[in-house]
């Protein structure tokens, strides 16, 4: 699930960045890779990867 969020991230900051939309300096196309890159070192991890069972 993180790795398919880090993939809809990456995909706006390229938006972002291809059409040179002009942003407030919290929603850069930089900060929006950083938080994809964040979402994909998580997945990597194996954060959220398993369900947990309980007894």
């Amino acid at each position: 699930m993180l790795g398919i969020v880090a993939a809809v991230l990456f995909f706006f900051a390229f938006l972002i960045n291809a059409a040179d939309i002009s942003t407030n300096d919290a929603f850069s196309s930089t900060n929006v890779m950083l938080l994809g890159l964040t979402a994909l070192a998580l997945h990597v991890a194996g954060v959220g990867a398993s369900w947990a069972r309980r007894r």
